[in-house]
């Protein structure tokens, strides 16, 4: 069982590293031939998934000192199955990659992942003419190349790792790739990480309208690359500060293509203190009011915004994000669950939720449905709770943030593990 209460926090947090830089980072040091270092990587289970995804197809791993080496001399299909583990960004990037190869490769994870869709890549990838199959469009997936590029349209409502994973493999394909995205693209900032990732290993690619361009036959050159901090995961300090206390939050890129550094402007648009020092981040507890937001670039702060307007008094209303529907849980359910269990209004929506601000929460069990974001927020919602809230530990939380309880500790709350 875990534990969490307090009643204000306050001191100076460095978040973990990006989960999908890290992702992008290994894949992309895999392609390209020869030796390229990882510094700063993520450690967690997940970003161990993409690891053992990138040895599969015949990369060398070495962990250093100093980073993750990374070494390719020359790739093959797996000769196993590909297992993800509960990494969804694993299993959609890769499953683009493997179609390059001749042979057929299989792709499954976890009984959560095995539920979420890949119908859409799926349907890409066999206009590109490669054989795929799967479980009614879920994992289990089976794709045989080789891919060799050419026109493809995808939709753009499900997931924007669909369109990384035709993005990534395009530079390895014998002819160039032009991706025609239709309809209204999720999580859009997440493609501009891609591309940015891309850029810096080299490849050539052009983005106009809803049309990606990538020149094939050109593969990767091998780069060093740094990891940034997580933006998703520096939401939580950073709002448990606005919630009870004063926080900073340490090695914050403001400028670079994480569309998360959008929780600093949520913050202060909700009345928090807000400084920005550098990269260093402040937030402080102040009044709240209620907002409406528009969820549907960054899906992954939902919960824990949830969290943050669920006292503010007024009507809230997080929107545009039916994505939700299909992460590591029902994401709009289960916060709307897991916050109404702990004593908040909040009514779920097709695309968000409505949240109708109380005094406070009372506190109690929660469900966090083996959802890393989930169990972090309801862990930051303890701050508003008369009582302390418990939920069974899966540790879960190893997805994205395993330092997670050391941090709320750190801080001066109380969580027991």
């Amino acid at each position: 069982m875990m534990r969490f209460s307090g009643k204000t926090v306050k001191g100076v947090i460095t978040p973990p590293p990006s989960k999908s830089y890290t992702h992008r980072a290994f894949f992309l040091s895999a392609l390209s031939p020869g030796s390229c270092k990882v510094s700063n990587a993520l450690d967690s289970r997940d970003t161990g998934a993409t690891l053992n995804a990138i040895e599969a197809m015949g990369a060398e791993v070495r962990i250093r000192s100093d980073g993750i080496e990374i070494i390719s001399n020359g790739l093959h299909a797996p000769d196993r199955v590909v297992d993800a583990d509960n990494s969804g960004t694993t299993m959609r990037l890769f499953t683009g990659i493997a179609s390059m190869f001749g042979s057929p490769v299989t792709i499954t994870g976890d009984a959560s992942l095995r539920s979420r869709p890949m119908g859409p890549l799926l349907d890409a990838l066999s206009e590109m003419n490669v054989k795929c199959s799967s479980d009614n469009g879920k994992a289990p997936v089976t794709v045989c190349g080789p891919n060799k590029g050419g026109d493809v349209r995808i939709k753009g409502n499900v997931s924007s790792q669909f369109v990384s994973s035709l993005m990534m493999t395009a530079p390895m394909l014998a002819a160039d790739t032009a991706i025609h995205i239709d309809g209204v693209l999720s999580s859009g900032p997440y493609l501009n990480i891609t591309e940015n990732m891309m850029k810096h290993f080299g490849s050539d690619i052009v983005t106009n309208d809803s049309v990606i361009r990538i020149k094939g036959g050109t593969g990767y050159k091998g780069h060093d690359i740094t990891i940034p901090s997580d933006m998703s995961s520096a939401s939580f300090p950073l709002v448990a500060g606005a919630l009870g206390g004063s926080v900073t939050v340490r090695n914050m890129d403001m400028d670079g293509p994480q569309g998360d550094k959008r929780i600093v402007d949520i913050l202060k648009e909700a009345g928090a203190d807000v400084s920005i020092r550098g990269n260093e981040v402040t937030v402080s507890a102040n009044e709240l009011k209620a907002m409406n937001i528009d969820m549907g670039d960054i899906p992954d702060l939902f919960p824990i915004v949830a969290v943050l307007l669920c006292t503010a008094p007024g009507k809230s209303v997080l929107y545009g994000a039916p994505q939700l529907r299909f992460k590591e849980s029902d994401r709009i359910k289960a916060t709307a669950d897991m916050l109404s269990a702990l004593g908040a209004d909040v009514k779920e929506t097709d695309d968000g939720c409505v949240i109708s601000g109380v005094n406070r929460l009372k506190g109690g069990k929660a469900e966090h449905h083996e959802d890393h974001r989930i169990l972090m927020s309801a862990a930051v919602a303890s701050l508003l709770c008369d009582n302390e809230v418990t939920m069974t530990n899966s540790g879960c939380y190893d997805v994205s943030y395993p330092l997670f309880p050391d941090h709320l500790r750190k801080l001066g709350m109380n969580a027991e593990v």
